[in-house]
């Protein structure tokens, strides 16, 4: 590349640091989608478990623990979505305001496309969708709690 500038090396050093923050965002994202990939098994499996036991000899108290113990993992899911959006939100202010010191700012500039009037309402962050499947899984789990109620007693 024999007509590219001649970098500083401290403007070397602020690009590779650039690169290595934006592999970490990269890599937090994928840690974040194998996240959501494992909650996802894990409740497909449990409301599959939680269907069999309310047909089997378990009995509705098995179904109800089961389902509850669903619930919670919804909880630690919409945390677990959270936390990433907050760690991935801190890694992009950081590469923004490098990007200050570069040629170039490609992050903000692409924020500045999604949400040009910055009112959010052309770009949708990821997150907000996100944290509905744990929630409805919570309503999924919860409608097998009250499946297993003796309903007969109760209003009987």
């Amino acid at each position: 590349m024999e007509n590219e500038p001649e970098c500083a090396p401290r403007d070397k050093e602020v690009l590779e640091i650039y690169k290595m923050l934006v592999e970490m965002a990269d890599r937090v994202s994928q840690r974040r989608q194998s996240a959501n990939s494992f909650y996802l098994t894990v409740n497909t499996a449990i409301i599959g478990g939680a269907a069999y036991l309310s047909q089997s000899a378990f009995g509705d108290l098995s179904t109800w623990a089961v389902s509850l113990a669903g619930m919670a993992i919804c909880v630690l899911w919409i945390r677990a979505v959270v936390s990433y959006k907050s760690l991935n939100a801190a890694k992009f202010e950081v590469i923004v305001a490098l990007e200050r010191r570069l040629p170039v700012s490609p992050y903000k500039d692409e924020w500045t496309i999604l949400d040009v009037d910055g009112d959010g309402k052309r770009h949708k962050p990821f997150h907000k969708t996100e944290v509905l499947v744990p929630i409805v899984f919570m309503c999924v789990h919860g409608a097998q709690i009250l499946a297993a109620l003796p309903w007969r007693s109760i209003t009987g």
